[in-house]
Parts: C-alpha cells; sequence; structure tokens
C-alpha cells in the first residue's frame, strides 16, 4: 500500500523542515548549556521559539479537530517523525508527551469545566502536566494490579498512593496530574479503576525525588516518584466516571503509543545520517570507514529496518484512521515492539561508528539511545505487547481451522 500526503500535509511538512533547520538544530547545543547551568529551569528561548512555531502555523499539529490542524493519524506521522529528530523539537510545537495524550484525554473525555480550567492552557503551551499510573510496588505493566485508592467522602475525592515514572512532573510548569487509581475494589476487574485530576499544588501532593534514565534527568521535563497522602480534591475532578479508568487508558494510549514510534523513526534517520557524516570523513587503516564492509552492511541494514518500520508505523496510522484505534490495536502492538528497537539498533551502529564521540555528551546518540531505550518499557512493556499479537495470530487460525471443519 502507498501512502501519500495530503497537499496540507506535505506543506506542513516542508514549513516544519525548514523550521527545524532555521531554529531548532542551531539552538540545541545552547539548550544543553543552559540546562548545566540550571538544570530545572525551562531553558530561556523556548517561550519565544513557541511564539514563532505558533505564528508559522506549526502548533498543536497531533490534535484533530478544530483544535489543532485537522490532521489524520496518517497526515500527522511524517509531522512527529520530523519532531522526534531533536530531543528538544516536540515541546516548540506543542507536541510532547505526555502533554499530548493528557490533552486528548481532556478534550476527548473532559467535562467543559474540566477543559476550560486545564485543557485550554494546555493547548496555549502556558502549562504542562503529567500522568501517573505507574507504581513502583506492583508490575505495573499488569494495570489491574494498581493499588492506589480513590475515595469517595460528600462532594470530594481522597486520593492515596505512591506512583513513579510521572514524566514531566518535574517542570515547575507542571500544575495538573491525570491519576490512576481504585475506587471499588469489589467491581469487576477492569471496572475497579478511574481516573481523576489532581492539581499538584494540592496538599498531599508531594515529588519524593526525580529518577533518572541511564543516568540522564532529562531536565528541565524529569520522570517522578511521587506521593500522594490523603488529597482531597472535587467531585467534579473526575474524568468521564467512576469505573471507567481503563476505557479511558485505551483511548489515550493508542495514538501515544504510535507517537512514540512515529518520534523512533526520527530519531533513526538521524543516527543514520551522522553515521554516513563520520565515516565518510573519518579515516582508518588507511581508508574512509566509509569504505569498510562492515560499515557498509550496517548501513544497509539500518537503511532497510527503518523503511520497514516507517511502513509500519504508516499501515498502524492509516488503520487507527479508517477502523478505529480499538481496531487497530494489533498493527499499534506492531510498531510499539518494532520502532524502539529498530531506533536502538541504528543507533547503536552510528554509537559504534562514532567510537568515544559517540557515547559523549557531544552528539546526541548517547542522550537519544537512552531516551529509547525506555520506550521497550513504556506504555506497555515489549513483552506484553508481543503476548497480545501472538494471542491475535492464534486466534485468527483458530477461527480459519473452525471455518475448513
Amino acid at each position: 500500500m502507498l501512502f501519500d500526503s495530503s497537499d496540507k500535509a506535505k506543506l506542513l511538512q516542508q514549513k516544519l523542515t525548514a523550521f527545524m533547520e532555521e531554529h531548532v538544530y542551531p539552538n540545541e547545543a545552547r539548550f544543553r548549556a543552559e540546562l548545566e547551568r540550571d538544570r530545572w529551569k525551562p531553558v530561556s528561548f523556548m517561550e519565544d521559539l513557541k511564539v514563532k512555531a505558533r505564528s508559522a502555523g506549526l502548533w498543536n499539529l497531533f490534535l484533530p479537530g478544530e483544535k489543532g490542524e485537522g490532521l489524520s493519524n496518517l497526515e500527522y506521522a511524517p509531522l512527529c517523525e520530523i519532531m522526534g529528530r531533536s530531543l528538544m523539537a516536540p515541546e516548540i510545537f506543542n507536541c510532547s508527551a505526555p502533554d499530548t495524550g493528557n490533552m486528548e484525554v481532556l478534550s476527548r473525555y473532559g467535562s467543559q469545566e474540566q477543559k476550560e480550567q486545564w485543557l485550554k492552557p494546555m493547548l496555549e503551551g502556558r502549562i504542562r502536566s503529567c500522568f501517573a499510573m505507574t507504581e513502583p510496588n506492583v508490575a505495573s505493566s499488569d494495570a489491574t494490579n494498581i493499588r492506589s485508592s480513590i475515595r469517595r467522602e460528600g462532594d470530594q475525592y481522597v486520593i492515596d498512593g505512591h506512583k513513579w515514572w510521572a514524566s514531566g512532573a518535574g517542570d515547575p510548569r507542571c500544575k495538573i496530574a491525570i491519576f490512576m487509581g481504585k475506587t471499588d475494589p469489589g467491581a469487576p476487574k477492569h471496572k475497579q479503576q478511574s481516573m481523576i485530576l489532581v492539581p499538584m499544588d494540592a496538599p498531599g501532593v508531594k515529588v519524593e525525588r526525580l529518577l533518572t534514565v541511564f543516568g540522564y534527568d532529562h531536565a528541565p521535563h524529569g520522570h517522578a516518584e511521587i506521593s500522594f497522602t490523603n488529597v482531597r480534591v472535587l467531585v467534579s475532578n473526575m474524568l468521564l466516571g467512576e469505573g471507567r479508568g481503563f476505557e479511558i487508558a485505551q483511548g489515550r494510549l493508542g495514538p501515544g503509543r504510535i507517537h512514540h514510534c512515529m518520534r523512533c523513526i526520527g530519531v533513526a534517520e538521524r543516527a543514520l545520517e551522522l553515521m554516513c557524516k563520520r565515516t565518510q570523513h573519518r579515516v582508518a587503516f588507511g581508508k574512509p570507514l566509509a569504505e569498510q564492509g562492515t560499515i557498509r552492511a550496517g548501513i544497509a541494514h539500518s537503511r532497510m529496518e527503518i523503511d520497514q518500520a516507517r511502513l509500519l508505523t504508516l499501515q498502524a496510522a492509516h488503520r487507527m484512521d479508517t477502523v478505529g484505534n480499538k481496531a487497530a490495536q494489533t498493527e499499534i502492538a506492531m510498531i510499539k515492539v518494532v520502532a524502539p528497537t529498530v531506533a536502538l539498533r541504528v543507533l547503536d551502529r552510528s554509537i559504534q561508528a562514532h567510537g568515544g564521540l559517540g557515547v559523549s555528551q557531544d552528539t546526541f546518540l548517547a542522550a537519544a539511545w537512552a531516551n529509547v531505550r525506555t520506550l521497550r518499557l513504556a506504555d506497555g512493556p515489549d513483552e506484553v505487547h508481543s503476548e497480545s499479537i501472538a494471542k491475535w495470530e492464534l486466534r485468527k487460525w483458530q477461527e480459519r481451522e473452525n471455518s475448513v471443519h
């Protein structure tokens, strides 16, 4: 199947590529330098870049409908890939996780009051958010294990729980958390959990520490371990209704997973470009590295793997657009396993070609590798997705067998 972009999407790709060349790549070193001086303070020029992006019509590209550019998943995929080439880029266009997923949740499931209070400032880029689901004391890959509680008392809910890997909570602009906990432990297994909005400045919310990823703290974004102790919020903070947490999670995680995969393709492309550039100019044993057989094989395999992963990503996006997220869950699961794995392989080859430089802070490669490696765990580990794919495949085979007999 050929995936051709609309004229609108092609124009946005051109504009976004030009913006990246003019404003993003030249500022990456400055971005790192400012963070070295103050890890948890947003960099000084980020808001200026956001204004430029918004003026260029490159804002909320991920969001369908009137609040965004109205793009389909298939149209957004190449744009997300372009943004994925730089770790600092998605925020500039208000397209960074977990805000994208949280904005989609509020847009799809939020009340008018919730949208006005929280979605509106997020769409404008004035505040940021986090998603508090994973817990340190249980295997959160099975979300039915979650122990945090949401207890109704009159016109309030009382929230108690211990969460970690709440990405974005280190940012001082993070003002709201979407919290998942149990409202009814006695209900059917997938009806026990609910999601509720918890302001980060509510009494009883405490960021215990900020976690590192292979030594990277991902400042000023960060990944927090947070305790929620006797936190009280209004009943109106509940999203959609009690017992509907899994329903919201499935609606949120489909687009979130594929956005990660789209960005992975961009990371892999940039890593391959850097590998080609490095090996053309670096000489060892009397000839450029690019003339060494093992290097050439690595370049060839990287190109083949990236293109395969991109096609699978586009296929998943197309299915989401045409049959919906639920019916496309097999394709989403497949690309969620494939894209980070491919990106890691390409990054590893590029790091190898760069030698000591590749594992240092002087290229984006080492930080990108650490970032992508987490995606084999985030939004469901590879093993969970692979198990689901196997079940669906075996079910198809069984259905064919039954129809024959």
